[in-house]
Formats: structure tokens, C-alpha cells, sequence
């Protein structure tokens, strides 16, 4: 079983998204996808058109109380693990209990023969929960969008990591992701040229094609069920196999 934690501390970078489509694509080649909601925002959630959900269904007695996974809901093939506004309590009660963080990361090892994939969308924050995820991940998937700020992010995305790392030695970033690319702009192409020169590795620049990722948002489904054999559908193919093949997941026929 791989986790793999989809982290930007900064909002807007594209994790829900990563989270959502690659999730979806690797449960169509047969992966076994567990996919874990930690912003209480619940955008994740939202996106795969879950709702009712329950505090009790989320990770809080996970983290909380260091209570085994909850049941996952089923949504589009994947198994999902949703969250809910008061998720955020989570991060109050979490400070000062010892190992907290890891409480996460044993769940899931418990789980390890139910699963070929987890992919965890982490919220938008340094927070308790953030590194609830980083703490339970083998690898990280970083989505960077080819803007300034996302140029602007890189120095707290170091120093996240290095701290990250002091708890999780063997933890590595799997896989950098260029999102919102729009080739038509030259500020978008010197960003990119930037984050190929100084990230390693990088995957295959997502284009920005917002109709498609808006509406299939507002659906409740993956672009893979809303728009399949669209452009937009073999953008996310495409990313499903970089990241696949930057954690060493095989990649079965169907991925372009």
C-alpha cells in the first residue's frame, strides 16, 4: 500500500483536484483507492457528491482518540473517508497530546491489505492536521500552480518539509505537479521553465481548462465520469500516470 499526502500550504494550488482525478483514474485500472478528506472545508467530499456526512464518519476519533478508521463511504468506485466542518475542533484537541500525530499513520497500517493507494488531501494550513498527514504518508505529491505565488510558496514548502521530516526521516516529495498552465501566457512559461529548473521531480504541466474542472466540480464527479475522452480527461490521465510511476505503482492499460 502506498499513501501519498497531496500538500501545498498555500489554497488555490490544486490539491482537491489532484486528489479527486488521479484517485478516480487509478481505481479505473483496477487500484485499489482509499481516498482521506483532512480539510474541513470538506471540498473534497463536496467534489465526489457525498453528503450527510457525520463528525463521526472523518478522521477525528482517529486523531483524537486514536480509534481505528472509520467505515469509507462509496463514491464513483473510490472509497472515500470524508470530513465535515467539525473537523476542525481536531486541531485544538490534538496539541499537546502525545503522539497525536502519528495516530493517523498506525490506522492506516492496520488497513494495509485493503488497499493499493491511499491519497490523502491535506487543508490548505500548517496546522495539526497537515501534519496529521505528513506524518502518515511515504510520499508527498505537491501541486504548484505556474503562478507567482506559487514561485512565492517554494520557501515555506522547504521549511514545512524539513520540519515534517524531523518526525518522518524517510519521507520524500514523489512528485511535483505544475498546475493552472496556460501556455498561451509568457509568464506562465517562465514559471514553469523556473519550476523545471529548480524542482525535481516534475510531472507533466496540468493545463488550465476551467470550464470542465468547474463544471464537473459542481456535478459531484470526477472529469473522468462528466467529460470522458475529453482534453481535459486526458490531461488528468496523464497525471495519473506521471504520479503512479513516481511512487512506483503499476500502471495498467487504459493511462495515455
Amino acid at each position: 500500500m502506498k499513501v501519498l499526502t497531496v500538500f501545498n500550504h498555500a489554497g488555490g494550488a490544486g490539491k482537491t483536484s489532484v486528489t479527486r482525478e488521479v484517485g478516480y483514474e487509478l481505481s479505473q485500472q483496477g487500484h485499489r483507492v482509499l481516498l482521506i478528506d483532512l480539510d474541513p472545508q470538506a471540498n473534497l467530499t463536496g467534489w465526489l457528491g457525498v453528503s450527510e456526512v457525520r463528525r463521526e464518519d472523518t478522521v477525528y476519533s482517529v486523531a483524537v482518540d486514536g480509534q481505528a478508521l472509520p467505515v469509507p463511504r462509496r463514491a464513483h468506485g473510490l472509497s472515500l473517508i470524508p470530513a465535515h466542518v467539525s473537523l476542525a475542533l481536531a486541531e485544538n484537541q490534538m496539541m499537546g497530546r502525545v503522539a497525536a500525530h502519528t495516530r493517523l499513520r498506525r490506522a492506516l497500517q492496520s488497513a494495509e491489505s485493503d488497499y493499493d493507494l491511499v491519497l490523502i488531501d491535506s487543508p490548505p494550513s500548517l496546522g495539526q492536521l497537515s501534519i496529521l498527514g505528513a506524518i502518515a504518508a511515504d510520499h508527498m505529491v505537491v501541486p504548484v500552480p505556474t503562478r507567482q505565488k506559487g514561485l512565492d510558496a517554494l520557501p515555506g514548502l522547504t521549511e514545512a518539509f524539513q520540519e515534517y521530516r524531523d518526525a518522518r526521516p524517510d519521507l520524500t516529495v514523489a512528485l511535483y505537479v505544475p498546475t493552472l498552465y496556460d501556455a498561451r501566457r509568457l509568464h506562465d512559461r517562465e514559471v514553469l521553465a523556473a519550476l523545471q529548473e529548480n524542482l525535481s521531480p516534475l510531472a507533466r504541466a496540468v493545463p488550465q481548462r476551467e470550464a470542465v474542472w468547474l463544471d464537473s466540480t459542481t456535478a459531484g464527479q470526477p472529469v473522468g465520469v462528466y467529460a470522458p475522452g475529453s482534453p481535459v480527461h486526458g490531461d488528468v490521465q496523464r497525471l495519473a500516470e506521471d504520479v503512479a510511476r513516481a511512487v512506483g505503482l503499476p500502471v495498467r492499460g487504459g493511462v495515455a
